[in-house]
C-alpha cells in the first residue's frame, strides 16, 4: 500500500528509489510489526482481562499438569489477534500487493486466523471447553489446502516439483497428488505449531526463528543470481515473501516481550493455527517444503510425540512418553518450565542454521 504509493513517485523524487530494495522494506516491516505488537500489547492485555477471556487450566486433562500450570489460570489469551494485526498491517504497508505470492499467503494467514478465533471464542467466551471440534478444524484446513493447491497449480504449475535438501538435481513431480500434498503441509504445519503452544514463549520463540530462516530462503529464491549460484529453483516474485516473513519476525518478537516466562498473555489458537499455516504456505510458494521439516524440527517432534503416544496407547495400552506433547514430558521429568523453553529455543536456532547450511551442501 505505502510501498506502491512511495515507489510510484521515485521518478519524481529519486530518493524514493530505495523502496525498490526488498531488504530495506524487510527491515521496515520488522520495525513496523514489532512496534505495533509492543505499543498495542498493554492495551490488548488490559482489554482481554476486562472481557475476562482467560486461560482455563482443566484438571481432567492431567492433575499433575494442572498443578504445574496452576499459576497460569485466568492469564489473558487470544493474544494471537495482536500478532496477526501486526503482521497483516506491516505486510499491507511494505509489500507489493499486486504480487500473487503475497495475496496467497495473506489468504492462508487470515483463513486460519479466523478458524482459530472461532475455536478460541467458543472455548473462552462461550465457555465450552472443547471449542471447535477437531473435525471442523480439519475441514477448514482441508478446504484451505484445496483452494491453495488449485491456486498454485493455476499460477505456479512448476511448484508441483518437489525438491529434496542436499540434492541439487533431484526434483520429483507430484503431478496428481500435489493438492493432497498441499493439504498435508498446511494441516501439518498449523497443527504442529498449535501443539507446541503449551509453555510461555515456547511456540512464538520458535516461530520467530523459522520466520527469520524463511525470510533468507525467500530472498535467495527470488533472486536470480543467488538462486543460480546456490543451484536452487528461481521463483520469480517470491522475494516479496521476505518482507512477509520479516513481518512475522517483528510481530513475534514484540509478542514475545509479553509472552515470555512468566507470560502476561497467551496467543491461543487464533495465533498458533494462523502462524503455522502462514509458514507452511511460504514453504509451498518457494518450494522449500522439506526444509520446513528441518527448520521447524521442534514442531515436527512435538506433533510426532502426540501421534506416537496416541498410537502406542491405542494398540499396546502403554505410553511412550510420560505425557504428550513432548515439552510436557520434560516437565514431568523435573525440568523447570523456563529450562524446557530455552533448551528448545537453542535446538531451534541450531536447526535454523542447519537449514541455511543445506543450501551449500548440495
Amino acid at each position: 500500500m505505502l510501498y506502491n504509493l512511495l515507489y510510484s513517485l521515485h521518478n519524481t523524487f529519486s530518493a524514493l528509489n530505495i523502496f525498490r530494495y526488498i531488504t530495506f522494506r524487510a527491515v521496515l516491516a520488522v520495525v513496523t510489526s514489532f512496534s505495533i505488537s509492543l505499543i498495542l500489547g498493554p492495551w490488548v492485555i488490559k482489554t482481554i482481562k476486562r472481557l475476562k477471556v482467560g486461560e482455563n487450566i482443566r484438571k481432567q486433562d492431567s492433575a499433575r499438569l494442572a498443578e504445574l500450570h496452576r499459576a497460569k489460570q485466568d492469564t489473558p489469551t487470544m493474544g494471537g489477534i495482536l500478532i496477526l494485526l501486526a503482521i497483516i498491517f506491516s505486510t499491507l504497508i511494505w509489500t507489493d500487493l499486486s504480487n500473487p505470492h503475497i495475496l496467497i499467503v495473506l489468504l492462508s494467514t487470515i483463513w486460519l486466523g479466523i478458524t482459530g478465533f472461532i475455536d478460541d471464542y467458543i472455548k473462552q467466551v462461550k465457555k465450552q471447553s472443547k471449542g471447535l471440534s477437531a473435525t471442523a478444524k480439519l475441514t477448514s484446513q482441508i478446504l484451505l489446502g484445496l483452494i491453495l493447491g488449485t491456486l498454485l497449480l493455476l499460477n505456479f504449475p512448476e511448484n508441483t516439483k518437489l525438491n529434496l535438501p542436499f540434492f541439487k538435481d533431484f526434483a520429483r513431480d507430484l503431478d496428481g497428488i500435489y493438492i493432497i500434498f498441499v493439504i498435508l503441509v498446511i494441516a501439518g504445519a498449523s497443527n504442529a505449531v498449535n501443539l507446541t503452544d503449551g509453555l510461555d514463549g515456547l511456540a512464538i520463540g520458535i516461530v520467530v526463528m523459522v520466520a527469520l530462516a524463511f525470510s533468507v530462503l525467500s530472498y535467495l529464491s527470488g533472486n536470480i543470481k543467488f538462486s543460480e549460484y546456490l543451484l536452487i529453483p528461481y521463483i520469480k516474485g517470491s522475494g516479496e515473501l521476505t518482507v512477509f516473513c520479516a513481518s512475522i519476525f517483528g510481530a513475534g518478537l514484540g509478542f514475545l516481550w509479553f509472552n515470555c516466562f512468566p507470560a502476561s498473555i497467551f496467543m491461543g489458537d487464533v495465533g498458533s493455527l494462523a502462524l503455522g499455516g502462514a509458514l507452511g504456505t511460504v514453504a509451498l510458494l518457494i518450494r522449500k517444503e522439506m526444509l520446513l521439516a528441518i527448520v521447524g524440527g521442534i514442531f515436527v517432534l512435538e506433533a510426532l510425540s502426540v501421534i506416537l503416544q496416541v498410537a502406542s496407547f491405542r494398540f499396546t495400552k502403554k505410553r511412550i512418553f510420560k505425557i504428550a506433547p513432548l515439552h510436557h514430558h520434560f516437565q514431568f521429568m523435573g525440568w523447570p518450565e523456563n529450562k524446557v523453553i530455552v533448551r528448545f529455543w537453542i535446538v531451534a536456532v541450531l536447526l535454523a542454521l542447519l537449514t541455511i547450511a543445506t543450501l551449500k551442501v548440495r
